[in-house]
């Protein structure tokens, strides 16, 4: 019986999402300048760069000297309770150690080397976000990326957040984004000076239900403190973004690489590892 009952739920959900990724796959792509005219475009994972590791000091450097308006960068908490800058949840793809970041102290971390998109080693370090707060100063708008995995305190993630950005009097240029309802929850009771942002694989059709790790119950009202919604790009129906924004939300989607592939969507920005293209 239960067996039936999850090959049924699994049709469903490969059905409701081939239905919503064609809007994406084979919809109309290309924006228009009148479309572009407005769009806030992100600088992902700190701007991403060819030659440097993404989200280190370097790159997010680099992308505030390019005029980047928005960059984006991931923040996981470590196991002695700091917030680093780094995207994946192991270090073993993009440094040259090994491990969770939740299982490392601060100073392990510091000693691990950086590695560019070429798998190249390079001179850069796992930057906290004190660094990254302290190098952008307000020059542009900086998007967090919170991390949250299931061996995180989610309450403690988010004390150690709002402390963080209080420190660095960063709250009027900062914002935080994160498929976790559990940091996105905490952060709302505890007080957020910040807006705050979900991010979502799809929303399934006609049902109170979204993906973003994992199936979720989808209402407004319990999403009433979210000021954007973040897709990715290839599962958002243009109907989906007239229903956020008449609910007073604003829509965001992930990681498009130029305009040519964007589909026609209204939305209010993207992220993406090409800010020089839009």
């Amino acid at each position: 019986m239960v067996y039936c009952f999850l090959l049924i739920l699994s049709v469903f959900l490969i059905v409701a999402f081939a239905c919503v990724a064609g809007y994406g796959l084979w919809g109309a792509k290309g924006l228009t300048s009148a479309e572009l005219d407005g769009l806030c475009v992100v600088a992902h994972r700190g701007g991403v760069c060819a030659d440097l590791p993404e989200n280190s000091l370097a790159c997010i450097a680099r992308a505030v000297e390019d005029g980047a308006v928005v960059i984006e960068a991931d923040v996981r908490i470590t196991k002695d309770g700091e917030l680093v800058v780094f995207h994946d949840e192991a270090v073993d793809d993009k440094t040259d150690g090994s491990g969770r970041v939740c299982d490392m102290l601060l100073g392990d971390l510091r000693s691990l080397r950086l590695k560019n998109r070429a798998g190249m080693l390079t001179d850069e370090c796992v930057p906290t976000l004190g660094d990254v707060l302290w190098l952008v100063n307000g020059r542009c708008r900086l998007l967090i990326d919170a991390k949250c995995t299931a061996a995180d305190d989610a309450e403690r993630f988010a004390k150690a957040l709002i402390n963080e950005v209080a420190l660095y009097n960063a709250a009027d240029w900062v914002s935080v984004q994160s498929f976790s309802d559990g940091v996105l929850e905490n952060l709302h009771r505890l007080g957020h000076p910040f807006p705050l942002e979900k991010l979502l694989l799809f929303k399934f059709p006609g049902l109170p239900l979204a993906f973003d790790r994992g199936v979720v119950f989808f209402s407004f009202m319990k999403y009433d403190y979210i000021s954007s919604f973040n897709f990715f790009y290839r599962t958002l129906p243009p109907s989906l973004v007239d229903v956020f924004h008449k609910n007073g939300k604003r829509v965001k989607v992930w990681t498009p690489a130029t305009p040519e592939d964007m589909p026609r969507l209204n939305v209010d920005g993207v992220i993406t590892d090409f800010p020089s293209q839009w």
